[in-house]
């Protein structure tokens, strides 16, 4: 699968229904070896345009369960990291 096939689509958290964000606002953290994804990072959320301090969210690729044609569906273990 190519980046530009999966850029531009919504990054949907499976157990709560949540938009966390869209791929092309987030970061890739890539295996530069092996030329593989490792992990997405997304950044803190933003309220009302005015950056949310907190930490980020990464997300390794094993947590990635579909990408479908208009979202990526991910699994993430620690929900608290994300509020």
């Amino acid at each position: 699968m190519r980046l530009s096939e999966i850029g531009q689509k919504e990054i949907v958290d499976f157990d709560r229904g949540e938009r966390l964000g869209v791929l092309g606002q987030t970061d890739l953290l890539i295996d530069e070896k092996e030329g593989k994804v490792q992990a997405l990072i997304i950044p803190s959320l933003k309220w009302f345009g005015l950056s949310k301090r907190g930490s980020d969210l990464t997300v390794p690729w094993n947590q990635i369960k579909k990408v479908g044609k208009d979202m990526i569906i991910i699994d993430v273990d620690n929900h608290d990291s994300l509020y």
